[in-house]
């Protein structure tokens, strides 16, 4: 790996850590405002509603340029997002714009690799892609947490404004949020230096009618191709189990172990640290062609998450989130690795990485909206554990069961 791919991930670790700081300190912010709780779900649904609206685009927009400057104007998007929080705009109305961000940003992040990168190398670059977006997760909680923490933020908040002239930044979400910014802007600096290669799969037409029937088209190809539809139906469920999954844990926090929201924040970083683990052991000793081989670890994933029911102790919460965590980075990573190397050879990076991010959003602004409902009904965490944690076994097993069949029928 030369120097270009490590600008590749600095980019991309600063650009997710902000991004995951920043959804606890807008729950935080939303908090401040005594919303109602099932606003956390929907706070996370606005975020990703953008990835499904303009899943069509996006992937095109990835294609026709070069990635490095499409990551640059996406981070600067994330940025007015932020700003908009700062000047007051309702938090749901801005994270949505901040996700708008996120999705033109996604295709390109990806897309870069299987652009500059050989096949060969691809399990490689995604187990350090992963393992870094994972790092940032794990920083981000941690990031978020203590800049939430009242205790913490007093004394930051007494020097942040300026002689002279008052920020307005009065409340702890709102420093995090500040902070957040100057971190966007670095990741907006490396994406500068990412290196330009040769624009490949460029779009034959820029009008939003071919876009559509583009999108439906590559939708519809990748879900017909035995590989493709297993890899992409399992990091469908595995992102939309993960952004779910952080909520859970913040409410089991509260519950089980009696932890605050700055705690519980910092809590999460657990399961991202159990997924670094298992994507550096799936680097070592899963291949590419073997990838379909670790599908049922994400069936026993699902059913490690019902262990959480009758844990409260903080020990066992953590290492029962760092073994769930490491199951999801040991079967997510392969099957991202395929699903990139048959979306490249069907249609281009960018435009599977868009078809790959509307059917993960979609998932999980479906899992969240469920989260949601279940929330406004009053339903008890522990419910909502159980529902999650069979809901995801049982999806995997369908769709181990339905990869074994194309196999028996020869269409493998």
């Amino acid at each position: 790996m030369n120097i270009g791919f490590y600008i590749i991930l600095a980019a991309q670790f600063l650009s997710a850590l902000a991004d995951n700081a920043l959804l606890f300190a807008a729950i935080a912010l939303l908090t401040t405002l005594h919303a109602p709780n099932w606003h956390t779900p929907v706070l996370q649904g606005a975020f990703i509603f953008s990835y499904i609206v303009l899943a069509p685009f996006v992937g095109a927009f990835a294609d026709s340029l070069p990635k490095g400057k499409v990551m640059f104007l996406s981070n600067n998007i994330k940025i007015l997002g932020c700003l908009a929080m700062l000047f007051g705009i309702d938090p749901l109305a801005a994270y949505a714009l901040v996700g708008l961000g996120a999705a033109a940003y996604s295709p390109a992040k990806y897309g870069i690799l299987t652009e500059y990168l050989p096949p060969s190398k691809l399990v490689l670059a995604n187990s350090w892609m992963e393992g870094l977006t994972v790092a940032a997760i794990v920083m981000g909680a941690i990031v978020g947490g203590v800049l939430i923490t009242p205790t913490i933020a007093a004394p930051m908040l007494d020097w942040w404004d300026i002689p002279l002239f008052t920020t307005g930044i009065d409340s702890p979400p709102e420093l995090a949020i500040s902070v957040i910014v100057f971190v966007y802007m670095l990741a907006a600096i490396f994406n500068l230096y990412i290196p330009k290669v040769a624009i490949d799969h460029k779009p034959l037409n820029n009008s939003a009618w071919f876009l559509l029937t583009d999108f439906a088209h590559n939708f519809k190809l990748l879900w017909r191709d035995p590989l493709g539809q297993v890899s992409l139906g399992v990091t469908t469920l595995f992102w939309g189990a993960g952004a779910t999954l952080r909520l859970l844990v913040l409410g089991w926090a509260a519950v089980a172990l009696h932890y605050d929201m700055a705690n519980a924040a910092k809590l999460t970083a657990w399961v991202a640290v159990g997924i670094a683990i298992g994507s550096v052991i799936a680097a070592k000793f899963v291949r590419l062609e073997h990838s379909v081989k670790v599908l049922p670890v994400g069936i026993a994933m699902g059913l490690m998450v019902l262990l959480m029911i009758p844990v409260t102790n903080s020990v066992l919460a953590t290492a029962l989130l760092i073994v769930i965590g490491a199951m999801g980075g040991y079967f997510v990573v392969p099957m991202n690795a395929l699903l990139q190397h048959r979306g490249h050879l069907l249609m281009g990076a960018g435009s599977s990485i868009a078809v790959q991010n509307f059917n993960e959003n979609l998932s999980i602004f479906a899992m969240l909206t469920l989260y949601a409902i279940m929330e406004k009904l009053d339903f008890g965490i522990y419910v909502i554990i159980a529902v999650f944690g069979l809901l995801l076994s049982g999806s995997m097993t369908a769709l181990y069961r339905k990869h074994a069949h194309d196999q028996d029928a020869g269409k493998i």
